[in-house]
């Protein structure tokens, strides 16, 4: 009796420890296939094929997850009217006809009012005050609140730093000369430049120059020196205004199809995330490290007429600012919500600023 049980007991745990054997074989089966398994994703932009800059942020995007994942996810990089026209980058990541995209978020005001506070604030943060605000201040949980509804998941995709005034074929020398001026100028800046009586034009990237030649518009920002003299704006303008107000610290942006990542495996998810990251501070380090020498090349080389706004126009334009805020509060819940985080966390940087890096520059 008590060897019959044995021998029952012995083949008992034989075979649990078989079925044991099996699960743990399928499982890792599984993990193995889930491993092995590669994925191609389109990302379409808003800027030129590989355009310095801006261009490169989403072509080093790639290679970082490439290298990451070590080739189980590919991205393709599409340029503006390459796959899709620069301004629909943000319906087709919606839809579902790419899986990413890269763009600015002030081109989607006609969608979202608040979505131009994403990239660009006139008299607003600097690129390291906004970074600050987005991953520690709750920036970036609004952001992704306000694009959730399309199923669009927005990363910091970027940042060109403090943008010059930009290029006019006449001097600005009072709020007057503003009145009628045709000026390429998009989101925010674009409002306020149109309370002072100017005509604000939105153009992607690639239309500027022979806007600006042909006398289609009178003036138009883009970003600084490094790119302003690739694109070659001083042969179609005389005068560059340096004055910052408009853009003071420019986040671009990476679009992710809420759907197509969350069909990654968690690993993956996280290099697509750590990757954006990546090129966010990447591309200000370049913008900070070429903005001075272009600026000599174009001064020195092109004889490009450097000016600066006189101080009634910057006084004017802060005015209007305030004003076009103010009304977009009121008309809009959520641009008031956001904005109401965004002006607490500037007056807290403002504050602590003072203190410390206001002082140094003037000593230094």
């Amino acid at each position: 009796m008590n060897k019959i049980f044995t021998q029952s007991f012995a083949l008992l745990i034989l075979f649990i420890a078989f079925l044991s054997g099996c699960g743990e074989k399928s499982n890792t089966s599984s993990e193995s296939v889930e491993e092995a398994k590669t994925y191609q994703w389109k990302l379409v932009t808003s800027w030129p094929k590989n355009f310095p800059g801006l261009g490169m942020g989403p072509e080093k995007f790639a290679e970082y997850v490439n290298e990451m994942s070590a080739g189980r996810l590919t991205i393709k990089v599409y340029g503006s009217g390459e796959l899709v026209p620069g301004f629909e980058v943000f319906d087709a990541v919606s839809q579902g006809t790419v899986q990413m995209g890269h763009s600015g978020a002030y081109y989607w005001k006609g969608k979202m009012p608040a979505a131009p506070i994403f990239s660009a604030i006139p008299f607003g943060m600097t690129a390291t005050e906004f970074n600050a605000w987005l991953h520690y201040g709750g920036g970036l949980e609004m952001w992704q609140e306000l694009y959730k509804p399309f199923g669009v998941i927005p990363m910091a995709g970027g940042n060109s730093g403090a943008q010059f005034a930009g290029w006019f074929k006449k001097e600005i020398n009072s709020i007057d000369d503003l009145k009628g001026l045709k000026m390429r100028i998009p989101g925010l800046g674009g409002e306020v430049l149109k309370r002072a009586g100017a005509i604000p034009v939105t153009l992607t990237g690639g239309e500027i120059f022979s806007s600006l030649q042909s006398g289609a518009i009178d003036a138009s920002e883009w970003v600084g020196p490094y790119n302003d003299l690739a694109f070659g704006f001083h042969q179609a303008a005389e005068y560059y205004y340096t004055s910052v107000w408009h853009e003071t610290g420019t986040t671009l942006e990476f679009l992710v199809n809420e759907q197509a990542l969350s069909d990654l495996p968690k690993d993956l998810q996280k290099i697509v995330e750590v990757a954006a990251r990546a090129v966010n501070e990447d591309m200000l380090d370049e913008y900070n490290a070429r903005n001075n020498n272009a600026l000599k090349v174009l001064v020195e080389k092109h004889n490009v007429k450097l000016r600066q706004l006189p101080t009634e126009v910057m006084k004017a334009l802060k005015g209007y600012t305030q004003e076009v805020l103010a009304e977009q509060a009121d008309n809009d819940e959520t641009f008031a919500k956001v904005w109401a985080s965004y002006s607490e966390f500037l007056q807290s940087m403002r504050e602590y600023n003072d203190l410390t890096l206001k002082e140094y520059y003037q000593n230094r």
